[in-house]
């Protein structure tokens, strides 16, 4: 979940939408825009900076934004500029406005943190473990996740090394591992346990964390003998690697009679049961 920081801005709404397959937080940029600066026209606000920034520093604004579709005032769902926290921090330097500086020393603050992880990584593991433990796991899961993380990053550095850029491209990619060694999609996996904005990963047992380790080294070790690059080739790995977990998984399941894939997550009691209602409800 991201910091209450990012929506309190004298009690203005700022619209959000959360991407479940790239697990990122995106807010709408005029909202943003409308809470620094009280402009009676925000849009034209924004359209305005854009224009004043590319002549001063040559950067189109609009690059580092995506275009979605969010509720507007009038109820319809229309399309606007919406950027990460990342992209925020960007734009909001380029806003000459005092209501600015606390949320630019909270984007600062985790600037700090993100170079203090790139140049000493087990900054952000201890802080990763901290986390964990307040949320009551147990030392052995502790240690399966981060190992899985390990694997994990590993191969989105072949990725990125190897012509896999975008965001949206690594989310493809991991969903078609884990369609393949799970039988499920990454979303049908977190419906199944009723997540919604939480990481899956974070809600796996223990058999779940193994498993996604499995599929994604066995993925990066076969992109890596194949030398693949790109899209397609990765495609092609991702398919193998998360085979060679699915007949893993379905040898375990013959041998214990049990799934491998549960709905049992880490939630409050009671909140997957609300969760999976309301669905219920929506869908009539």
């Amino acid at each position: 979940m991201p910091d209450k920081s990012l929506t309190l801005f004298e009690g203005k709404h700022i619209r959000q939408h959360y991407d479940e397959e790239t697990e990122t937080w995106y807010f709408s940029v005029v909202d943003v825009v409308a809470a620094l600066t009280d402009s009676v026209n925000p849009r034209d606000y924004w359209f305005k900076m854009k224009v004043r920034v590319k002549s001063e520093d040559g950067l189109e604004l609009s690059t580092i934004c995506r275009q979605l579709k969010m509720q507007a005032p009038d109820g319809k769902m229309r399309i606007t500029d919406a950027a990460n926290v990342q992209g925020l921090l960007r734009i909001i330097q380029s806003i000459p406005s005092p209501k600015a500086e606390p949320f630019k020393r909270w984007l600062a603050k985790v600037g700090h943190e993100r170079l203090q992880d790139m140049s000493d990584p087990a900054r952000s593991l201890d802080r990763a473990r901290e986390y964990w433990q307040k949320l009551g796991r147990s030392e052995k899961w502790i240690q399966q996740r981060m190992m899985g993380q390990e694997t994990r990053n590993k191969l989105t550095d072949y990725w990125k090394d190897h012509e896999v850029k975008k965001e949206e491209e690594y989310s493809i990619l991991t969903n078609i591992i884990h369609q393949e060694w799970a039988d499920i999609s990454v979303k049908d996996h977190k419906d199944l346990k009723g997540l919604k904005a939480q990481n899956l990963r974070d809600h796996m047992s223990e058999a779940e964390l193994i498993f996604t380790a499995l599929a994604e080294l066995s993925t990066r070790q076969i992109a890596e003998t194949m030398l693949a690059t790109g899209m397609d080739e990765n495609k092609v790995a991702g398919k193998r690697g998360g085979g060679i977990a699915k007949k893993a998984r379905r040898e375990l399941e013959a041998k214990t009679g049990r799934k491998v894939i549960t709905g049992e997550n880490f939630l409050p009691p009671g909140t997957t049961k609300s969760q999976l209602e309301q669905k219920k409800r929506g869908r009539k």
